[in-house]
């Protein structure tokens, strides 16, 4: 019997980092994915603050060397790899010296978000799914986490939807209540239309004059789950009228629900 295979792309997982509770949330899911019978891979950021001794990091030298290109610019795409404590399960970090070496994640020592968050965070949604490509490994279902894998719904429905590695995946989207995107610029519509996109093809994330990362994610998952206890009601709003799978994270046995979850999107 053939393993599903579930691919969790995630901005944070304990004990590697825990900044928005995302991290303590799901460390036990991927595991637990496996004693269920499923094949799993983790990827996430090398934010600086993630200490590569004690985790025991080391570069993979086969999956790096790619360049991501952002806006004609190239930014060089490091692969290091761990292993989940507790487990076998392999955790993939994207690492880029300008992107992640500072000592701070996503805002300053006094709070301010960095200018260039969204451009880290088109770097890691292209540079996710490049790296999988040079897996060849094909994941059945797609789970992403935080805000910062926004654009991974988009890109597979686009950019990927005929790549043979993504052209049979499911993509789920966990929604949590932190997201930086009142920070970004209008130059997101044009630095997120990768490969041979168009800006007005991003429209999904328009939210009146400004930005809203989770309005253009929902709109392209193929299911919704509520990671935080709560969310804005608007939001809401617009996932009950999609009339998508959904479900609300419950208090206790949301690990199995999870699972369940996954067997319901690929039926």
């Amino acid at each position: 019997m053939t393993k599903n295979r579930i691919l969790y792309i995630t901005q944070e997982i304990d004990p590697y980092l825990d900044l928005d509770g995302i991290g303590k949330l799901i460390q036990k899911l991927p595991s637990f994915a496996q004693d269920n019978g499923m094949e799993i891979r983790i990827l996430m950021p090398r934010f600086g603050t993630i200490n590569e001794r004690r985790h025991r990091l080391h570069e993979v030298v086969r999956l790096s060397g790619m360049n991501i290109i952002i806006d004609d610019d190239d930014y060089a795409l490091i692969i290091k790899v761990a292993s989940l404590p507790g487990s076998r399960i392999q955790v993939y970090f994207l690492d880029n010296d300008e992107f992640f070496k500072r000592k701070q994640v996503f805002e300053d020592e006094e709070g301010v978000a960095y200018p260039d968050n969204q451009d880290r965070m088109i770097f890691f949604c292209k540079g996710a799914l490049e790296t999988v490509k040079k897996f060849g490994w094909p994941p059945d279902v797609v789970h992403c986490h935080g805000w910062m894998t926004s654009l991974i719904p988009f890109y597979l429905k686009t950019v990927y939807k005929n790549d043979p590695v993504f052209k049979n995946s499911k993509v789920i989207f966990s929604i949590y209540d932190k997201v930086l995107d009142s920070s970004f610029s209008d130059d997101f519509f044009k630095k997120a239309a990768i490969n041979s996109l168009k800006s007005d093809q991003l429209s999904a994330f328009k939210n009146g004059d400004g930005i809203s990362l989770h309005k253009g994610a929902i709109q392209f998952a193929d299911g919704l789950i509520q990671g935080s206890p709560t969310i804005d009601q608007n939001l809401l709003s617009a996932i009950e009228a999609l009339k998508k799978p959904f479900i609300q994270t419950p208090e206790e046995d949301f690990l199995q629900t999870y699972i369940d979850f996954y067997k319901t999107i690929l039926a």
